[in-house]
């Protein structure tokens, strides 16, 4: 299990591997661009080149692209259809050109329309950053579901990719908190267990390249997607021991998004992460998380 942290690459994209390294992370997760502007960051092949060399010198093993949350692929505006393609498409160009595991993105919102056609909407846009873009994958998020998200459920994970073709570069991130805020208790074996296992049935966890670590401030079924830092939410540290025990998660990046600084990872987030991955798996190998 790569444990890692969401880091900035202001300064330079081989700030990112600066950052994550002082962290003691495995891996790392960074916005390619500003999350608050629709600009991409015009990255040269020094900056490429700069972040490889620095990444060799590492221990950064994965490292994961968040497409920004300006992003909605399944709108039914036009425009902003083609602002979020060309936003998507730079953020897996990048990916091409650093060698990251994947770009992850938040499929997009329905808003008050027809599911069904946002989905189609969404795939479309999907499919087409995929063919402008060479070797990057691409990983849809799971939701909490508030507001017309998608990717909600399996059922509309399997949907949207579909839409876009099945396509071979396309994967999953499946986030904990949006797991539980949206209805999956994965905070015990038996419901983790049978949470994968619908996954599996549904969309398949050979699609399953990525995981986001965060614990939740809203109940399960909330459908608010409301982060907390780990062990201070509904999982607690007994709830996200669980989680981490699953091995089918033991080798992917496994990425921590908030962190007890202001909202952001602290080292000491990543060494208790890793400590209740170890209490996970030595309560699972007793047999006592029930």
């Amino acid at each position: 299990m790569r444990i890692g942290a969401h880091v900035s690459p202001a300064g330079g994209l081989y700030k990112s591997i600066e950052r994550g390294t002082e962290l003691g992370a495995d891996s790392i997760q960074i916005f390619n661009q500003s999350p608050r502007m629709w600009r991409p960051t015009a990255y040269g092949e020094e900056d490429f080149a700069r972040f490889r060399e620095a990444r060799e010198q590492s221990q950064i093993g994965d490292v994961l692209i968040h497409a920004v949350y300006l992003l909605n692929c399944a709108s039914e505006d036009p425009e902003i259809r083609q602002k979020s393609l060309t936003s998507l498409t730079h953020s897996l160009r990048v990916g091409d050109s650093i060698g990251a595991t994947g770009v992850v993105l938040h499929p997009g919102s329905a808003k008050t329309g027809h599911v069904g056609e946002a989905i189609t909407r969404a795939g479309a846009v999907i499919a087409e950053a995929l063919a402008e873009s060479e070797r990057c994958a691409l990983h849809l998020e799971d939701t909490a579901g508030a507001g017309g998200t998608l990717g909600r459920s399996f059922e509309e994970l399997a949907a949207l990719i579909e839409a876009a073709g099945a396509h071979e570069r396309l994967g999953m991130c499946l986030d904990s908190c949006h797991l539980l805020a949206s209805g999956y208790d994965v905070r015990t074996i038996d419901g983790l267990d049978g949470t994968l296992a619908e996954c599996d049935r549904i969309v398949g966890l050979g699609r399953l390249h990525s995981i986001h670590l965060n614990d939740s401030m809203t109940p399960l079924g909330s459908n608010r997607d409301r982060h907390a830092p780990p062990g201070q939410g509904e999982f607690g540290e007994d709830g996200l021991a669980v989680f981490l025990s699953e091995p089918r998660f033991a080798d992917l990046p496994v990425v921590l998004e908030t962190g007890t600084v202001g909202g952001a990872v602290a080292a000491e987030d990543i060494t208790l992460v890793r400590a209740l991955s170890e209490r996970g798996q030595a309560m699972r190998a007793a047999g006592s998380t029930g």
